[in-house]
């Protein structure tokens, strides 16, 4: 008969496959993995860069919601806030930009100064290294699902971004609750499929399942753990299908293996054709060089931001008031009024500044 998973497990019995848990403990041993994950850190570099963005006098909002969005506990703990706000007519919050407004800077503030943390160089009691480990490939998992919604146009790209990163948050669940997760319940299994099929087979769940639970648990919009808990089904559909395939691509830039095949599959499915998936595949692992988020509301009007963009470009008066048929003496006053918008002394901050808040 096959050993059930203990709390504290055999060490000379280690390289045995654990047997599926009964009911009964089961949900003992989920519950209190459930409880133990309130306390899930997060890194102390996420933690200290999120205060010191709030604490500067002049940040912009899209630096701290980047901030908050490199790491799992921390966006965990601004959705849980929102979303315990008394607002009954409101609808959940399903996106960091969404959680930081409501919050504000003092609220997101005293909530990552409260926040347990750890560190890449000790090791926390009751999580060892998984934090490290799970955050490496959340956040690899949520850059390439940020590629694929750039390729294919996806709409609620925000919410995207926090579905990617925490949808293999189950797999905390099943840490804490069975001491021989992942290794005794995956065994030799290569692929993420096969993995799955272990975990069903061992204990009855799997971590896509439990992920959507925790994420319900939580408070968390029911969109956000339905994309979480299907992420790995047969046909995956919307923002599951994009979680799947971002997780896919995730695990080929760490040279770990897939099947191609269930791969284009997914992708077909999101719009994406054998010549595009190349595309994503081969840029994927290097910088994207793509434009800052924009967050905060802009100031300018239309023309004010057109005349600003050409004089980024290096262009004076004269040739901005030509390409945009405008006489010189308006040119010059569209940007009078910039610099009064943005609290720039002259052209070179006015730029900085609308480059900074994404504008540009």
């Amino acid at each position: 008969m096959k050993r059930a998973l203990n709390p504290v497990p055999d060490r000379n019995d280690s390289a045995k496959a654990p047997a599926r848990p009964s009911s009964e403990g089961h949900g003992r041993r989920l519950t209190a993995a459930f409880e133990a994950l309130e306390a899930f850190p997060a890194l102390a570099e996420s933690r200290n860069r999120v205060l010191r963005l709030v604490r500067e006098e002049h940040t912009a909002a899209g630096d701290v919601v980047a901030a908050i969005e490199s790491d799992v506990s921390l966006v965990i703990a601004v959705l849980r806030i929102a979303n315990r706000a008394p607002a009954p007519k409101r609808a959940r919050v399903a996106t960091v930009p969404e959680a930081v407004k409501m919050l504000s800077p003092s609220g997101v503030e005293a909530l990552a100064a409260r926040t347990a943390v750890f560190d890449f160089f000790e090791r926390i009691p009751g999580w060892d290294a998984a934090p490290e480990r799970f955050r490496l490939h959340a956040v690899a998992t949520q850059r390439a699902a940020e590629r694929i919604a750039r390729e294919v146009d996806l709409a609620d790209r925000d919410e995207l971004l926090v579905s990617s990163l925490l949808h293999d948050i189950g797999k905390l669940v099943l840490v804490h609750a069975y001491p021989g997760y992942p290794g005794q319940v995956h065994g030799d299994a290569r692929t993420p499929e096969e993995r799955l099929h272990r975990e069903r087979r061992e204990l009855g769940v799997d971590h896509a399942l439990v992920g959507g639970v925790l994420a319900r648990r939580w408070g968390l919009p029911a969109r956000l753990a339905t994309a979480i808990e299907r992420h790995h089904s047969e046909e995956p559909h919307g923002e599951a299908a994009a979680i799947r395939l971002a997780d896919m691509l995730a695990h080929y830039s760490q040279g770990n293996q897939i099947e191609p095949a269930r791969m284009l599959k997914v992708a077909r499915e999101l719009g994406l054709d054998a010549g595009k998936l190349r595309s994503v595949m081969y840029e994927l692992p290097y910088p994207s060089g793509q434009q800052r988020r924009q967050i905060d509301p802009c100031p300018l009007s239309a023309r004010e931001l057109d005349v600003l963009k050409h004089l980024a470009e290096g262009k004076v008066y004269k040739q901005i008031a030509l390409e945009l048929n405008l006489s010189t003496s308006t040119v010059r006053t569209h940007l009078h009024n910039t610099y009064a918008k943005l609290g720039a002394v002259d052209r070179a901050q006015a730029v900085l500044v609308a480059t900074q808040r994404g504008w540009l």
